[in-house]
């Protein structure tokens, strides 16, 4: 039985307090962790109020998403990923580990990249009689089995390049004075180049994207915990030559400054639920 997962990284905007949906994830099978690094269900019930706007920080990743009448790949995307949830609703998703899309794409994930792919299109099939059997059922738990028993009919050959990928994007996670490409290179044996070709032909993104979205996730999730950093020592730490290009940077992925986004936090956290 897959294990549920801690709370997901990247959400913005979140009332804590009054949150407008529920979102859970869950460790796939033994068999299938080269590939997947985790399900997740986002349910929601707002019949009888405003639609409710839920926007993302981007991961390096490709996603198979199950959803009613628009099932579909979705490649890494660049900026906030945003959706808007209104009446009532779930959608079930695979998150692919970085890199691990490719055994199935067979081509440039890159291609992929900002794109969204219909299901007919990326299987050659409909999704409507998968779509009914998932969402007939009354838990993620339930439809875990349904979803992997669908991906080992199409299961690839292990690719050793997704292990290295994957050892190369777990060391920007947990060391953070990985700020730049060159910080990388040094510590993997790889020239650059080859690993830049790497990187865009199977995980669709730049090293140096991937660098810097997850630099961004920890500042924000620093942030909805309470923690407001130093923004000129940490626009240093995260490798920027000064703090407004880091202001810069921040507004263009989350679409606020960082102090426009502390005082959105403190609002939505403090019973002002705007």
């Amino acid at each position: 039985m897959q294990s549920k997962l801690g709370k997901p990284v990247g959400l913005l905007n979140v009332n804590i307090e009054n949150p407008k949906f529920s979102v859970s994830q869950y460790s796939p099978s033994a068999d299938l962790i080269h590939f997947i690094e985790h399900y997740w269900i986002v349910c929601w019930d707002l019949r009888g109020q405003e639609p409710y706007l839920q926007e993302t920080l981007p991961h390096p990743s490709v996603h198979l998403v199950f959803e009613r009448d628009n099932s579909r790949i979705v490649g890494v995307v660049k900026g906030r990923f945003s959706v808007l949830l209104q009446e009532q609703g779930a959608v079930f998703g695979v998150k692919f580990r970085p890199g691990a899309y490719y055994p199935f794409l067979k081509n440039s994930v890159s291609t992929i990249t900002d794109r969204t792919v219909p299901f007919q299109d990326a299987f050659g099939m409909s999704s409507q009689a998968l779509e009914q059997r998932i969402f007939s059922l009354e838990s993620a738990e339930q439809m875990i089995p349904l979803v992997e028993s669908f991906i080992r009919e199409r299961l690839p050959e292990p690719d050793t390049n997704v292990e290295f990928i994957n050892t190369i994007v777990q060391s920007i996670i947990s060391d953070r004075s990985i700020v730049k490409v060159d910080d990388i290179v040094r510590r993997f044996p790889i020239h650059k180049r080859q690993f830049q070709s790497l990187f865009r032909q199977y995980v669709g993104i730049s090293p140096k994207w991937i660098i810097q979205r997850y630099r961004l996730h920890e500042t924000v999730e620093r942030m909805a915990d309470g923690d407001i950093p130093d923004w000129s020592r940490l626009a240093l730490d995260l490798g920027y030559y000064d703090q407004a290009h880091f202001i810069k940077d921040f507004k263009s992925i989350v679409g606020k400054s960082p102090e426009t986004y502390t005082k959105l936090l403190n609002e939505l956290n403090s019973g002002n639920d705007h």
